[in-house]
């Protein structure tokens, strides 16, 4: 399988988000869930989302994830209970675009991580995903899911 990466660098943007620590099997429940809450609030304030869903993933532990999850929005809007008003990760950042079961995600990170040492950069332990499809409409194969590995500056 060939993997396009290539160096972007991500403009911050208002966002509503959860975020929580679970365990990756127990991840499709929580974000259908959570993605839910977040589209009701929306909805209640007459706002929409700004973009796809996102995930940011500040570990990579599967048994204890430490995640966020949301929406970009186009304007800055107060949160509620345990949903709140953030912004999505900038700077400078490697990019891929996975096509295929989120399952299978994995050889996309190998060959984002294998770019990045290649290239003479640090990842800085932050891995954040955009779901450009709804799994509930598409076949897993055709799921697709940008992921953004943010480096460290300095060079």
């Amino acid at each position: 399988m060939s993997f396009r990466c290539e160096l972007v660098e991500l403009a911050p943007q208002p966002a509503l988000s959860i975020r929580m620590r679970a365990a990756a099997e127990d991840l499709p429940q929580i974000f259908g869930k959570g993605y839910g809450e977040i589209a009701q609030y929306l909805g209640e304030v007459q706002a929409q989302p700004a973009g796809p869903p996102f995930a940011i993933y500040y570990n990579m532990d599967m048994q204890d994830l430490d995640v966020e999850f949301g929406f970009p929005i186009s304007t800055n809007l107060t949160g509620r209970d345990n949903i709140h008003s953030n912004e999505t990760p900038s700077g400078k950042s490697v990019s891929c675009l996975h096509i295929g079961p989120y399952s299978d995600v994995e050889s996309t990170y190998n060959a984002l991580f294998k770019w990045i040492k290649d290239s003479g950069y640090e990842a800085t332990g932050v891995a954040y995903e955009m779901y450009l499809n709804d799994p509930d409409q598409t076949p897993p194969e055709k799921l697709e899911t940008k992921i953004f590995l943010p480096i460290k500056t300095g060079r």
